[in-house]
């Protein structure tokens, strides 16, 4: 074998631990900080360079999707678990809190589920895998008479964008303070409460807010 051919399964090597540092370093930090972390610190808490950085992940989008794409698979997993609950209503309530509480342990991932990222083709599919359960599990509490008839599924996004909010601003002072939150939307969304709603946010506004909120990254 000669230098050359030997060098090259090093230097992959060397480029895969890089790689693997710098995601583990932007998961924590997002999840301290939100997705806006400085870069730089990224790649001073992964120990390389930021050019080492961007060679690895062009854009902060890349390095998004690096970092959430196992959690993007536990949140699309979890409208698994509920469709498969029995119990249509008690389904419905177990996911909006199972991922309202990943909202809660990580900031990052909090807003990412209020933003859109078109180019990242994986974070948007497994947001489309999810949206698609999550709108069978919305048909199946309300043809078990649980869920109120106008609930649509703009607003779980809304939901999300609350809670996110709840949990930015409360942080360590009042880690919980999403749960009563999540309670009183849970209850406002119950069959029993018939009293008019105003029109929800249409796909497309909603959309364009979440590309909005995006901007920053």
């Amino acid at each position: 074998m000669s230098t050359a051919d030997a060098a090259e399964p090093a230097l992959r090597a060397d480029a895969a631990r890089n790689r693997e540092r710098i995601v583990a370093a932007a998961r924590e930090l997002f999840a301290e900080r939100g997705i806006n972390a400085p870069l730089e610190d990224v790649a001073q808490r992964a120990g390389v360079g930021i050019a080492t950085l961007y060679r690895r992940f062009p854009t902060r989008a890349d390095l998004i999707a690096g970092a959430f794409e196992a959690k993007l698979a536990d949140y699309a997993d979890a409208v698994t678990t509920a469709l498969a609950d029995p119990d249509p209503w008690r389904g419905f309530c177990g996911y909006l809190e199972t991922v309202c509480a990943m909202q809660a342990i990580d900031r990052g991932f909090a807003e990412l589920l209020t933003l859109t990222f078109p180019a990242a083709k994986v974070l948007e599919a497994k947001r489309v895998e999810a949206y698609d359960g999550f709108a069978e599990l919305i048909t199946r509490a309300k043809a078990g008479g649980r869920l109120r008839e106008d609930f649509v599924s703009e607003d779980l996004v809304l939901l999300l964008m609350a809670n996110a909010g709840v949990i930015a601003a409360t942080g360590d002072a009042a880690p919980d303070a999403w749960r009563r939150t999540l309670a009183y939307f849970i209850q406002s969304f119950a069959a029993e409460n018939t009293a008019p709603l105003p029109e929800p946010p249409t796909k497309a506004s909603l959309f364009r807010a979440m590309v909005r909120l995006n901007r920053g990254t």
